[in-house]
């Protein structure tokens, strides 16, 4: 079976996106899709993104990580998938689409997609971390001298030695200014540092806010891969009206036997 895939990138997260509208890529074989994402074997790339026919919304995003496995919410993934169904024709500037935690609506203005995500309700403040679900589970820590952090080495530690097997991304962050942030992620499903994390980034916005460390409803963070911006306020019942803003592109096409 030949099947014709795009690479698109949002601040250094990588993804093989497909178009899945005739339903005729085999999603039950994991074994494929992680040696598709594997980098010196396949296609190489941070997950593997279907975009399938919804019957309420645009399109549905699919989402699996890189070792094969349907993955919670991917943010950089909701915002290229985004550029994708636009470069397909499906949408123009705006869009509803349906992912694995409900709804999402998005809008593309001169190349920068800003994607709504959930709200955030509850927020797990333990002695040096926070803990937030913003579509994905999120372990947030401060640290000094982050661009030698050892990422990988911690945050494997953090990710199975606190959180199990079902287990947590690990996002480290050094403040830059008032509102800005640096920030490196170890991504559950992925087991390595990635040059950027989308539903990382909104925890982190959100988790420095609500520590205090910025009183700001726009927050600027910058990864590995480039920069993001997450707005949102803060209303009684906690986190709402969240937007992750930043570019999303396509890299190459391409054709694959499997």
């Amino acid at each position: 079976m030949t099947v014709t895939f795009y690479k698109y990138q949002g601040t250094g997260n990588d993804f093989i996106m497909i178009d899945n509208r005739i339903g005729e890529f085999p999603i039950a074989d994991n074994n494929l899709i992680a040696f598709l994402c594997a980098r010196h074997l396949g296609i190489g790339a941070d997950g593997l993104i279907l975009l399938e026919n919804d019957i309420s919304t645009d399109f549905k995003m699919i989402y699996y990580n890189s070792d094969g496995n349907l993955g919670s919410m991917c943010g950089n993934g909701g915002r290229c998938i985004v550029a994708f169904a636009q470069f397909l024709g499906i949408i123009e500037q705006k869009t509803e689409f349906n992912a694995v935690d409900g709804l999402h609506h998005a809008t593309i203005d001169n190349g920068i997609i800003s994607l709504q995500m959930q709200k955030v309700t509850e927020i797990m403040a333990k002695p040096n971390c926070l803990f937030l679900n913003t579509g994905s589970p999120h372990h947030v820590q401060m640290v000094s001298n982050l661009d030698t952090y050892k990422v990988v080495e911690e945050g494997a530690k953090l990710r199975y030695g606190i959180y199990g097997e079902g287990g947590s991304n690990i996002n480290f962050v050094e403040q830059v200014s008032h509102n800005d942030f640096s920030v490196r992620t170890y991504e559950r499903g992925v087991e390595n540092e990635t040059l950027s994390c989308g539903t990382g980034v909104t925890a982190v916005a959100l988790g420095m806010h609500y520590w205090g460390k910025t009183n700001s409803e726009e927050v600027n963070i910058f990864t590995i891969g480039g920069n993001l911006s997450v707005k949102f306020n803060k209303g009684p019942e906690g986190y709402e009206n969240i937007r992750l803003d930043g570019p999303a592109k396509q890299v190459y096409k391409g054709i694959i036997e499997i």
